[in-house]
């Protein structure tokens, strides 16, 4: 049972890496921001994407809080 909980946390982890840097736009400055400070509303796919994050991210925390108290 503790191995298939491992085997779970990492494919989430590797998963929720892969959404997160398909997330970064080109020319915006990346993962560390940039100068601009446009507003956007998040539409379509892009939207679907981040919900998946919130959720991967979730489930990643509560996994790993079970792997500890095991």
């Amino acid at each position: 049972m503790d191995t298939a909980i491992l085997i779970v946390q990492l494919l989430v982890s590797v998963i929720l890496v892969l959404i997160i840097l398909s997330q970064v736009k080109e020319g915006s400055g990346g993962l560390f921001g940039s100068a601009q400070s446009t507003v956007r509303t998040r539409r379509g796919v892009e939207k679907t994407l981040f919900q998946i994050t919130i959720v991967l991210s979730i489930v990643f925390l509560v996994i790993s809080i079970i792997v500890v108290r095991l």
